[in-house]
């Protein structure tokens, strides 16, 4: 299935939905409540609860065969998946050829750092900053894991059975900072630098998560063009290493690492600027695009 928050322009508070036959979204709170099963608004609070996917099944079920708590997608605006996670962890280094490009050596286990849940934001949404603050703004194109159930020292086996689903990030980088900083948060945590979409896909959805095709286009144009069969460490890999380290949570965000291409690397470097618009997509999960803004 797909899962996403919407809101309408009569009212601006999000509600989560499923997505069906391509172009329906399914009021999932409206939809429970028919059916008598109760769903919440937000779908990370969806994700804490047991059972939560039969649940949703039972909903869409209800109101495919009643008509009922539908509107078509092209009416909505579409918010980040989990607009709220208690984590975003990020993987660096975690294609080999992204790691060279950098002339970094290729770690033995993956290399871990975070972004503050502040700098989530949904497609559509803009991406701003102070040119005066950073002037070296980066693009980077990821798969991103959502966490579906709590885990704590969980081998990388049972890794799968943790994970709700899969959506896009774009894991927006100040380099300026990044670099000077010699650690990576601050540079990574600006406010809106970490857009993801443009909704969650659950993993019988996806083929193989670990061949899928990851791109992005600054304005038209390819600059990353690659494959999740060149992660280092695999999803069920980074899922484990996490949760040895901490107890992960429903709706806490995984981003896997970026393949090469990034701007910062490039001869003569291609960074974000006003006026941009930057697409991140991963094959089968769907395309996110934000436009760039100085403020």
């Amino acid at each position: 299935m797909r899962l996403g928050q919407f809101s309408t322009t009569a009212s601006a508070r999000p509600w989560c939905g499923a997505i069906v036959d391509g172009d329906t979204v399914i009021d999932l709170p409206e939809a429970g409540d028919a059916a008598g099963v109760d769903l919440p608004r937000k779908l990370s609070t969806l994700l804490d609860q047991w059972n939560w996917a039969e649940k949703v099944s039972m909903a869409v079920e209800y109101a495919t065969e009643r008509g009922t708590a539908r509107t078509d997608l092209d009416a909505l605006h579409r918010h980040a998946p989990v607009t709220d996670p208690g984590k975003v962890v990020c993987v660096g280094l975690n294609y080999e050829d992204h790691a060279r490009e950098g002339d970094h050596p290729i770690p033995d286990e993956p290399v871990l750092f975070s972004k503050f849940p502040t700098a989530v934001v949904g497609p559509d949404d803009e991406i701003t900053w102070d040119p005066t603050y950073t002037s070296k703004v980066d693009y980077e194109a990821e798969l991103v894991v959502v966490v579906g159930r709590e885990a704590r020292d969980v081998p990388a086996a049972d890794a799968w059975e943790y994970i709700a689903g899969l959506t896009v990030g774009n894991d927006v980088s100040a380099r300026d900072l990044q670099h000077g900083d010699g650690q990576w948060v601050r540079g990574k945590s600006l406010d809106t630098f970490a857009p993801t979409g443009p909704e969650l896909v659950t993993l019988d959805e996806v083929d193989d998560p670990h061949d899928l095709d990851v791109w992005t286009e600054l304005d038209g144009e390819r600059l990353q063009d690659s494959t999740t069969a060149n992660f280092i460490f695999g999803l069920d890999e980074l899922v484990a290493f996490c949760s040895r380290a901490f107890t992960l949570r429903p709706g806490d965000l995984i981003f896997t690492g970026t393949p090469p291409g990034v701007g910062v690397y490039r001869e003569p470097p291609i960074l974000l600027d006003d006026g941009d618009r930057v697409t991140v997509g991963v094959e089968g999960l769907g395309e996110l695009t934000n436009d760039c803004r100085h403020r």
